[in-house]
């Protein structure tokens, strides 16, 4: 049996994985990475922990001697999207990563994307329809993509932006650490905006695309495709990890097209949620389309002839580590504590013991803006009809109801993308698709089966394995489904659909009759 080290690098931190080319995750390592939060929208993270991460990781599972170290045959590499590290030659880089959080670059793509005299929701009608035309979509005007990062830098860090030999996308900053060599794949680089998506088998830069944003393309990296050998693994992080010399990385693929292959809905319009940090719902598609309304695309998947439709829910996961960190369990109380509790496991349980609805309390998940079916980075969450009656067990529940609600307000797009087809049933993966009352909740809310892929939280690793297993000549995507088990299968209960249906109602008219003032409080940031 031949094995692929795989890494899942996310925004919490990066976690290592031994998986066989048939994608069973034998074991894994994870360390954790800082996020720093700076002003006027500013998210950033240090490229140094990313990799320090990545070397303990690898380390901590490869001393195991779990397989034979010369039957690993690959690395491949999976990792958070719409983030920019800027190296130089050498391939050091030169200030923190901007990531997916980072909106500071959010008034300078603004300006460009609006025309002089007509305007669809921000961007000028001719800039819109180029953009629509060439890339399948359009630059988020809030600032979160790469473009708007490079843009941001070359304002503000003029002599970074000099000194920058490539923009790398945070995969393909893993993949130079791994070989020495820069690259990007065809579907690593589509937030940039700048490539020409029409002919999947010649995805290319386009200078017009380029001069519209004023940037260099011999600071963008040499594209290749998610399956191609970008190269053997060097030989200082071989003898570092201990591996063969002749292991070949793989490009991969970032997050969300890594998990569309991981969740096993790799047919066209087999579909799939994603439920981490952030949340998405993702399928294949046979075809090239955008909604600009709803922030929604078909771009270019890790599997080279399809595109999937692209979504993205801004904070899922991630409103369960706030209401842990800031609200309940705070960490430092944590560290007083002899044995760290698993808090998650305490708030499925907790959950399990309060009726659908939360006696009618409903949050919005909205912590960091939201991209998907909305793109508003000035929107914020709440929680809404509380009473000196509204439990913490209330309180808990409707945060995992709410997240569900904002997944459902992208599904009712999603299905209309794809021509009115119903996501039935949908695969649900991630550490949220850990818990079964949060699953339960899903079907309930969205009137979906939903079904639990085995080991949910090892779905990016496994994608990236897929790819690496293709690539290689082991298996093909086709075979990839007979190769996917399902823990459990979550079927929706009737007697709560008219009670998710009135508070999902509520859930819009909140967003709604509020958006204005989220607008008024928040312009600024």
């Amino acid at each position: 049996m031949k094995y692929i080290l795989a890494h899942d690098h996310g925004t919490s931190g990066s976690k290592a994985a031994l998986v066989s080319i048939y994608g069973e995750v034998i074991d894994f390592e994870f360390k954790e990475t800082p996020l720093y939060l700076l002003p006027n929208g500013g998210a950033e993270q240090d490229p140094d922990e990313w990799w320090k991460a990545i070397l303990s990781t690898s380390k901590k599972l490869l001393d195991k001697n779990l397989v034979p170290v010369e039957d690993i045959v690959a690395i491949s590499c999976s990792s958070q999207w719409s983030g920019t590290v800027a190296v130089d030659k050498d391939g050091n880089h030169l200030m923190r990563a901007m990531i997916w959080l980072d909106s500071r670059g959010q008034p300078l793509i603004r300006k460009l994307l609006k025309g002089r005299v007509l305007n669809i929701d921000g961007y000028g009608l001719f800039k819109g329809l180029k953009f629509l035309k060439l890339t399948g979509g359009g630059p988020a005007k809030s600032g979160k993509d790469p473009i708007a990062h490079i843009l941001y830098i070359k304002e503000e860090f003029p002599e970074i932006y000099e000194k920058t030999y490539k923009f790398l996308e945070c995969i393909d900053f893993l993949n130079l650490k791994f070989t020495g060599k820069f690259a990007a794949s065809y579907n690593s680089i589509v937030l940039h905006w700048v490539t020409d998506n029409r002919n999947l088998n010649n995805v290319h830069y386009h200078d017009g695309l380029l001069k519209f944003f004023g940037i260099k393309k011999e600071k963008l990296p040499e594209l290749k495709r998610s399956i191609d050998v970008l190269g053997n693994i060097s030989k200082s992080v071989a003898d570092e990890l201990g591996l063969e010399k002749n292991v070949k990385v793989i490009m991969g693929a970032p997050d969300l097209p890594a998990a569309a292959i991981g969740s096993g809905a790799v047919r066209d319009y087999e579909s799939h949620i994603y439920i981490g940090t952030s949340s998405w719902i993702v399928c294949h598609v046979p075809f090239k389309k955008t909604d600009i309304s709803h922030n929604m695309a078909s771009l270019p998947s890790a599997i080279p002839d399809k595109y999937f439709l692209a979504t993205e829910q801004e904070t899922a996961g991630g409103c369960l580590s706030f209401l842990r960190d800031n609200l309940l369990y705070h960490k430092d109380e944590l560290l007083k504590e002899e044995k760290l509790p698993d808090v998650y496991k305490i708030f499925d349980k907790i959950v399990e013991t309060v009726p659908a609805g939360s006696n009618k309390l409903i949050f919005t998940p909205w912590l960091y803006g939201e991209r998907t079916p909305i793109e508003d980075h000035t929107v914020r969450g709440g929680l809404f009809n509380i009473s000196l009656k509204t439990s913490r067990a209330e309180l808990i529940r409707a945060v995992f109801e709410g997240v569900a609600f904002n997944t459902r307000w992208i599904l009712k797009f999603a299905e209309k993308f794809i021509f009115n087809r119903k996501m039935e049933p949908i695969n649900i993966i991630g550490g949220g698709a850990s818990s079964d009352i949060w699953c339960q909740i899903y079907a309930d809310v969205l009137n979906r089966t939903i079904r639990q892929v085995k080991d949910p939280i090892q779905a990016n690793a496994r994608g990236a394995a897929f790819i690496a297993s293709v690539a290689l000549g082991y298996i093909t995507f086709n075979d990839i489904p007979k190769y996917i088990k399902y823990s459990k299968i979550f079927k929706p209960k009737k007697e709560n659909r008219k009670i998710y249906s009135d508070l999902f109602r509520e859930f819009l008219e909140i967003y709604n009759k509020n958006k204005k003032m989220y607008k008024r409080l928040n312009k600024h940031i």
